[in-house]
């Protein structure tokens, strides 16, 4: 991590941009309004809020819309998000608003802020665990109910110009790899939107206005990723 550690000028010039939001709580969750419906809860950072992106075109609301699609009555999505977040601020701030459970699919998508800062990787797995095992108790105790996402890869966007791409990816691959580890551990479904993220440097499309953030098109193909394993999830939700 010495990279991060030792570019002191740089902290909290990324994806901690926001740092105003972080001093609000989030607005309440839409809970929808179907009723007898299956339940979902997106917890994340900018990556599941949808920075620079209308709210409709965040990838668990468009995961939400492809499950309907596919005839399952399922309800907007309660997103607990906000751009900058770490792992311990996530969990702080779950702790503020106590969601209710038990939801019958659970996402978790974070990671990326502490990669930046140079936080040790050792401290993000301890502190992604510690988020994981609260995502399983959302969903009522089921691990199966439960879908990790890959931590994007930033390095690729325009903003990153002149930093160190490879260090950048080599970075998110080994956060990546705690993170998979441990869902694996857990018996947690995973999955994969890293490979699609790195198609960004190539593809403009898949790059936001800010330069920084993955596009609402982007964001379709994270939700048509996961539409697999989300709907593995769903199936078994109701019994």
């Amino acid at each position: 991590m010495s990279f991060f550690r030792n570019r002191r000028v740089l902290p909290y010039l990324l994806l901690y941009f926001a740092s105003a939001c972080q001093t609000q709580p989030p607005p309440p969750p839409d809970t929808g309004t179907m009723t007898d419906s299956l339940t979902f809860l997106a917890l994340g950072d900018s990556y599941t809020i949808g920075e620079r992106v209308d709210s409709s075109r965040r990838w668990p609301v468009q995961l939400a819309q492809l499950l309907r699609n596919e005839g399952l009555p399922l309800l907007d999505p309660v997103i607990i998000a906000r751009t900058g977040w770490t792992t311990d601020e996530l969990d702080s701030v779950i702790d503020s608003i106590g969601p209710e459970g038990p939801f019958d699919l659970v996402t978790l998508l974070i990671g990326v802020n502490n990669q930046y800062r140079g936080r040790a990787l050792e401290e993000y797995r301890t502190q992604f665990t510690n988020l994981l095992e609260r995502a399983v108790g959302f969903s009522g105790g089921h691990p199966d109910r439960v879908v990790v996402l890959s931590i994007p890869d930033w390095g690729v966007m325009p903003f990153a110009e002149g930093r160190d791409r490879e260090a950048i990816a080599n970075e998110i691959d080994e956060f990546n790899r705690v993170n998979r580890e441990e869902a694996r551990a857990l018996g947690v479904p995973y999955v994969d939107v890293t490979r699609i993220s790195r198609e960004a440097e190539s593809v403009p499309e898949l790059v936001a206005s800010d330069g920084l953030h993955p596009s609402g098109t982007q964001y379709s193909r994270w939700a048509e990723e996961a539409l697999p394993v989300a709907k593995r999830v769903l199936a078994g939700a109701g019994g």
